[in-house]
């Protein structure tokens, strides 16, 4: 089945890999999420479609090939003691004993019949063919056999359950976790404008199909990509404390560059003073004032700082506070005079959120530029970030 629902992605042109499809088998092999389809459409439409394009045929194909799958109805809440499920024996049938065995008849008599026994048993059973236990050939228990049953606990050894029931233990989807550049990609779609621009390189069915009717000959119609007409303006704090988000922030930035067809970048160390660089190798001799890039780059770009905002209050409060030159005006003031500049800003921090709270320069920064505009830099944080430049 989930190949045919693989197949019938890709016959619906909805651009699935094969690398996306594994990774969902893969989840739910790890049991992921709770076995329930509501849980599995949100999992495989998070795995397998990129674009929000593709998402009305990926619904189609996924209620064309899923139909009539629903979850199982009322659920039967009961506590079944866990010595009545503690296999001391084994039964083995021989196959004359088991074709005597006979099987209740179908799914609800089953349910039915279970809903009794949970409410007349009172002890545990052993080796019977009625009662919840284990080692017999009723219906329900494990390390038994019956050709329909309900394997409760334990490990299936006959492989004929209809129906199992065990306590597994899960744990919640961690979205502080940091999940790559394609994840990053992901949460950056959602800071979209498109325009289109480029090489044309899509086909206009409809354009084509309008100017062969009125031309008599087939003519093929072109259009450019669409791209990504959102403008930002990038601000990475490298050196020091910074060195242990290397690898995070090279994602970030790399997806950034993907997804941001107007992008521009700058580096700066711990805070924002008079002026940034591009070149980390030539920072002593190529820099940019920071005046310039407010007079260059207009309101209506996005501005996204990254950090750790770790460092003495120092740096960013007084004139002279930073570490490697000195600095005429406070960092502060800088921070002050891009909020006043754009008004779509954020700051992400690569630093767990725990421990926000027990630095300083944190809290200073956050009171500059406003607390709602600092995010973790996790797919939650970036995906809260990226709606928060969307207003």
């Amino acid at each position: 089945m989930f190949q045919r629902f693989f197949t019938e992605l890709r016959a619906a042109r909805v651009p699935v890999s094969l690398k996306e499809y594994l990774m969902l088998i893969e989840a739910l092999e790890k049991d992921a999420i709770p076995s329930n389809v509501t849980d599995f459409y949100y999992l495989s439409r998070a795995a397998l479609v990129k674009d929000e394009r593709h998402l009305d045929k990926f619904d189609r194909v996924f209620g064309h090939v899923f139909k009539g799958i629903e979850n199982t109805g009322e659920a039967i809440e009961a506590d079944i003691p866990e010595e009545w499920l503690k296999a001391l024996t084994e039964r083995f049938l021989s196959e004359e004993e088991k074709a005597k065995i006979e099987a209740l008849g179908g799914w609800e008599k089953l349910m039915e019949t279970l809903k009794e026994r949970l409410e007349e048993q009172k002890a545990r059973h052993e080796g019977g063919n009625k009662w919840i236990g284990t080692g017999g050939t009723s219906p329900f228990g494990h390390s038994g056999y019956n050709p329909e049953g309900i394997r409760i606990g334990g490990k299936g050894r006959h492989g004929r359950a209809v129906k199992v029931w065990d306590k597994r233990e899960y744990k919640n989807l961690d979205d502080s976790v940091e999940l790559g550049v394609r994840n990053i990609k992901v949460a950056l779609r959602r800071l979209r404008k498109f325009a289109r621009a480029g090489a044309p390189d899509e086909l206009d069915l409809d354009g084509t199909i309008a100017k062969s009717a009125r031309e008599g000959y087939l003519d093929i119609v072109l259009r450019p990509e669409r791209r990504n007409a959102v403008k930002v303006l990038l601000l990475l704090d490298v050196g020091g404390s910074m060195d242990s988000h290397i690898e995070l922030c090279q994602e970030l930035f790399s997806a950034a560059r993907t997804e941001f067809k107007h992008l521009e970048f700058f580096y700066f160390h711990n805070c924002l003073y008079e002026s940034v660089w591009k070149d980390n190798r030539r920072r002593s001799n190529e820099r940019t004032m920071t005046w310039d890039i407010m007079h260059k780059y207009p309101g209506d770009y996005r501005v996204v700082f990254v950090g750790d905002a770790t460092m003495s209050p120092y740096e960013i409060t007084h004139a002279g506070g930073s570490v490697d030159h000195w600095n005429e005006e406070a960092g502060a003031l800088w921070l002050q005079r891009m909020t006043h500049v754009y008004e779509r800003m954020v700051w992400l921090n690569p630093t767990s959120e725990a421990h926000w709270e027990g630095t300083p320069s944190i809290g200073v920064i956050q009171k500059i530029i406003g607390p709602q505009r600092m995010f973790p830099l996790t797919i939650a944080g970036l995906d809260g970030a990226m709606r928060e430049l969307s207003r």
